[in-house]
């Protein structure tokens, strides 16, 4: 007989003693696994389990006890209320990116005819939620992984955007787009500074791609090479939201002084943390 519900549970815990959260992985991977809930896992807990659904829990549970993250077995992950798909190839979308979402919304009329662009896209959490936000709003999604693109096509296509985003192999040291022809240009760029990244948990180092994280000795080199991009592609007064790190925001903004004359510093906004998150830009 194979064991119930509460026993898988207990097994799994235990061997997940070294993550972080260890009953809440167990139980997000059980319930995943049964297409459940993970009250049903409570109310069912002396369920026993079909042999293949035990066989593809505990091959789970290995995988997360290795430092996997969730996001990556399971496949996807939610971003503003949405469900996106993710794999080893696209970053996992963070709660705090989610600034840049809703400082987008403050901004413009949802029933806007907008033109943006989404520079490192990702998985594109911030250009498909943008779109279903702003249902007249065309989109360019632009990063350097093909793998990543495909990503963002499938998430797109997830959420009904499709016709309305246009996916772009690129990088940020090339033209990306016509001159003055965008409302809005978004970016959660690389922007985590080399020795920040070698003392980063090893779920981060060991799985997700080091190219959509570091960016340099100080983190700033990916922005740098975004703000005459986004000088260039933005109408007169189009707004560029940028995600950055918590102590970054000054020195951006002394290089906006110095080196980048077309755009000037709106706000900085900060996360629930109380941290420096987004920079608004508006282009003179």
């Amino acid at each position: 007989m194979t064991p119930s519900i509460l026993e898988i549970l207990k097994t799994s815990e235990a061997r997940l003693g070294n993550v972080d959260s260890p009953r809440l992985s167990a139980e997000v991977i059980i319930s995943e696994v049964l297409h459940c809930s993970r009250i049903s896992l409570v109310l069912e807990r002396d369920k026993s389990v079909s042999p293949t659904d035990l066989e593809c829990i505990f091959s789970l549970v290995e995988r997360r006890a290795k430092g996997e993250p969730l996001a990556y077995l399971l496949g996807n992950r939610e971003f503003y209320g949405l469900d996106f798909k993710v794999d080893s190839s696209t970053l996992i979308p963070r709660p705090e990116t989610e600034h840049i979402i809703e400082e987008v919304t403050k901004s413009f009329d949802a029933e806007a005819s907008l033109s943006f662009a989404d520079l490192g896209t990702g998985s594109g959490a911030i250009a498909v939620t943008l779109a279903t936000l702003f249902e007249h709003a065309k989109g360019i999604a632009v990063d350097l992984s093909l793998d990543a693109l495909r990503v963002a096509k499938k998430n797109a296509l997830l959420h009904g955007v499709e016709q309305r985003i246009a996916f772009l192999l690129g990088d940020f040291m090339e033209p990306l787009f016509k001159a003055q022809s965008l409302d809005f240009i978004v970016s959660n760029p690389p922007y985590v500074p080399q020795d920040e990244y070698d003392g980063a948990s090893f779920e981060v180092t060991k799985f997700e791609p080091l190219t959509a994280l570091v960016s340099g000795v100080d983190g700033l080199d990916h922005i740098k090479a975004l703000l005459p991009q986004i000088e260039m592609g933005l109408k007169q007064n189009g707004l560029a939201f940028l995600e950055i790190g918590f102590q970054q925001a000054e020195a951006v903004g002394q290089f906006l002084k110095t080196d980048v004359h077309g755009l000037c510093l709106v706000d900085v906004v900060q996360d629930l943390a109380g941290h420096d998150r987004v920079l608004k830009l508006q282009k003179k």
